[in-house]
Formats: structure tokens, C-alpha cells, sequence
């Protein structure tokens, strides 16, 4: 009994070391490689080769997992109870419009088409966080900040896209 308890003992030890070996090394070589997407440049009224030499926005921070948000059906928010701030600059495209808003938390840039609309970017503000929820009628960029909150709401379930801006 002795003789065959010796062997499964070491081959238990020698496959133990080797999965945390294995699974060390791997966890070490994929906890800096987060995807991070790529960076659209601000849409501004300049041509496009001064766009080509303007500095990219900081890096997006990431929420912790406990903040972002459910795979469950998203619901709406309420009504801004302050009244919309943004400054919007707009491009024509083949499909549509491009159309940036910038709040205090960041950018939302989207492309307004004559029934539906696409999120082209949103970047947040300096120490701003963000989240973005989309369904087949409305796409909402929300940025945050300790208690403060800025969503850009975009609606075209019964028209034309039109979006709203709100202060929390």
C-alpha cells in the first residue's frame, strides 16, 4: 500500500506546482494587458490635417467591477431637474450628422441619422468616471464624479434622434 501511495503523492505535488506555476505566469502576463479601445480625436470646425496633431485625451479610468453596470434591461432616468449646458459642435457625414456635446464630466459624441443614432466616442473629463447604456430606441453616456452626475440622453423612439443633456 505503502509502495503506491509514495508515487500518487509526488505526482499530486509535482502537478500542484505546476498549475500554480502555470496559472502565476499567466496571471502576471494578463494583468497589464487590459483592452483599452482606441481614441477617436475631437471633432472640432479645423481642417483635418491640424486634427492629426492635436494631443489625445487621459487615459479612461476604469471602474471597479462592483460599479459597472447590470446586463439586465437598463431603465431610463428621470427628467434633469437643472438645465442642459453643453456646448455642440456638429459634422455631416455620408450616413448622418456628427454632433459633440461637452458637459463638465466629459465628451459624447454621436452620429444622428434621420430614425436612429450611433456613439461615436465619450471620453470623461479629468477624474471623471463613465457608463454607457444602449438599446434599440436611446443610447445614455452617463459621467460621474464622487456624488455628481452628467448624462447625455440620447431618444428616437418616436422621431428623429434628439438628445438631451442633464446635470445631477
Amino acid at each position: 500500500m505503502r509502495r503506491g501511495l509514495v508515487p500518487v503523492m509526488a505526482w499530486l505535488l509535482a502537478t500542484g506546482a505546476a498549475v500554480t506555476l502555470s496559472w502565476w505566469g499567466v496571471h502576471t502576463v494578463m494583468a497589464g494587458t487590459a483592452y483599452d479601445p482606441p481614441r477617436a480625436l475631437p471633432i472640432t470646425d479645423g481642417d483635418a490635417t491640424t486634427q492629426g496633431s492635436k494631443a489625445l485625451a487621459p487615459p479612461t479610468p476604469r471602474p471597479s467591477p462592483s460599479k459597472r453596470p447590470s446586463t439586465g434591461p437598463a431603465t431610463p432616468s428621470p427628467t434633469p431637474t437643472r438645465p442642459p449646458s453643453p456646448s455642440a459642435s456638429a459634422t455631416a457625414t455620408a450616413s448622418g450628422q456628427v454632433k459633440a456635446y461637452d458637459t463638465t464630466g466629459g465628451r459624447a459624441v454621436f452620429e444622428l441619422g434621420t430614425a436612429d443614432a450611433t456613439l461615436v466616442s465619450a471620453t470623461p473629463g479629468t477624474g471623471w468616471s463613465m457608463q454607457v447604456w444602449k438599446t434599440a430606441t436611446w443610447i445614455r453616456v452617463e459621467f460621474s464624479r464622487g456624488t455628481d452626475r452628467v448624462s447625455v440622453f440620447c431618444t428616437w423612439h418616436d422621431g428623429p434622434p434628439h438628445v438631451e443633456v442633464g446635470n445631477y
